[in-house]
């Protein structure tokens, strides 16, 4: 089932009466969710993710904008008739049940011409508990489950109703580390088998990467970049979007843009001078003195790369972990802090004095030779890891 989003707006009062206002949660949000694809709704607490989620479920009502299941309008329509399946963060299981009366609940309630038997009830609630491998469970109570187990009660709860669209809000958030890497696993294979268009919001950009076809990245109730994972952790079209995406975390320097080269550490500094201005106030003319650019100097740094067609600027350079390559020669000198062997791979963590990070980390293939004695490493660095942002805007430059 193809879901598209249309202008879709949610707006909160403001919670504090003195002040008044509005809380704008999601601001025109317009995607279109291919048919049979895992699409990961993705961005800090507060960005308006989960708003999203509930607004397409029905349990909020949008402010402005459309909602569309295939070719239905469905923005006014109550939730239980959308059909979609919701798991929410805390599974939401009825503690006094089974996990076979828990799965069976939602069949109970259809009526008319969707009404089935008891029987039929009990085939669908095991053909569900199949999918999610929970079949030897049925007779158990929440309370006797692990999370993992609770968790897949809850999927299979959401699933027996055959829903159009999935919706999993934050569903591995209660699970430690090893059960969250193999329930979303789970969750991928039992979208691709069951074929159900399906959205999944997190804040764990690992989860979104790992398991969707598709990520939006939110920001405030904006919707900054859609694209496939690794589309958007090779191009991230703005700093925070690179900053959201990345295990380690992207490394920020300061730097500058001129005659054509990039500095990581050097700055475009503005010369002013004070300037008497006339400014007509009705018929009086009233003098003030303003401070008016009248030149630049540059301050050079590290020139790492060539940039040509970029105008000079102040910018920012994120330099992905694996894009840093050992070079007795490179440009760019770091102060060693430790070397972490990780088998594969290396981690060496430094300082720099223009890195907004409090240590720069790059991630070296473990075939290399690292001095951890030496107080210094020094860099060159792979130009398509490199991404340069406007100090001002913090949107992507290319060159």
């Amino acid at each position: 089932m193809k879901v598209e989003l249309r202008n879709l707006t949610k707006i909160f009062p403001s919670r504090n009466k003195k002040v008044g206002g509005e809380v704008i949660a999601v601001n025109d949000f317009t995607f279109t969710i291919p048919d049979g694809t895992l699409v990961g709704l993705l961005g800090p607490s507060g960005c308006g993710k989960s708003t999203t989620l509930y607004m397409i479920s029905g349990l909020q009502k949008p402010s402005g904008g459309q909602i569309f299941f295939g070719d239905e309008d469905v923005t006014t329509l109550s939730p239980e008739n959308r059909g979609v399946g919701l798991v929410f963060q805390n599974y939401a299981l009825y503690p006094h049940m089974t996990v076979k009366q828990n799965i069976m609940f939602p069949l109970q309630n259809l009526r008319g011409k969707d009404k089935l038997t008891k029987q039929e009830m009990l085939e669908r609630a095991y053909e569900a508990a199949k999918l999610v491998q929970i079949d030897e469970l049925m007779d158990r109570k929440p309370s006797e489950l692990s999370g993992g187990q609770q968790q897949r009660v809850a999927i299979a709860r959401a699933l027996v109703k055959m829903p159009r669209v999935l919706l999993l809000d934050e569903p591995l958030s209660n699970l430690d580390a090893r059960l969250r890497l193999q329930t979303r696993e789970e969750i991928r294979r039992i979208q691709k088998e069951t074929g159900i268009t399906t959205v999944f919001v997190t804040h764990d950009q690992e989860e979104a990467m790992s398991i969707s076809d598709m990520i939006v990245v939110m920001k405030l109730g904006v919707v900054q970049q859609v694209g496939a994972p690794q589309e958007i952790y090779d191009n991230p079209i703005n700093l925070f979007v690179a900053k959201f995406l990345g295990t380690p975390p992207i490394n920020v320097f300061k730097g500058c843009i001129h005659d054509g080269k990039l500095y990581i550490g050097g700055e475009i500094v503005p010369i002013t001078e004070e300037v008497e201005v006339e400014n007509n106030e009705g018929e009086e003319v009233q003098t003030t003195v303003e401070n008016v650019v009248v030149g630049y100097n540059f301050v050079p740094g590290e020139c790492v790369l060539d940039t040509p067609g970029i105008e000079d600027k102040n910018v920012y350079i994120g330099v992905r972990p694996e894009g840093f390559v050992i070079d007795e020669n490179g440009p760019m000198t770091c102060n060693v802090s430790s070397v972490e062997v990780m088998g594969r791979d290396m981690s060496v963590v430094s300082t720099h004095d223009a890195s907004l990070n409090p240590f720069v980390r790059s991630i070296i293939n473990s075939d290399e030779r690292v001095n951890a004695a030496s107080p210094t490493i020094n860099y060159s660095l792979k130009p398509h890891k490199v991404f340069v942002f406007d100090a001002e805007t913090e949107e992507r430059l290319y060159f």
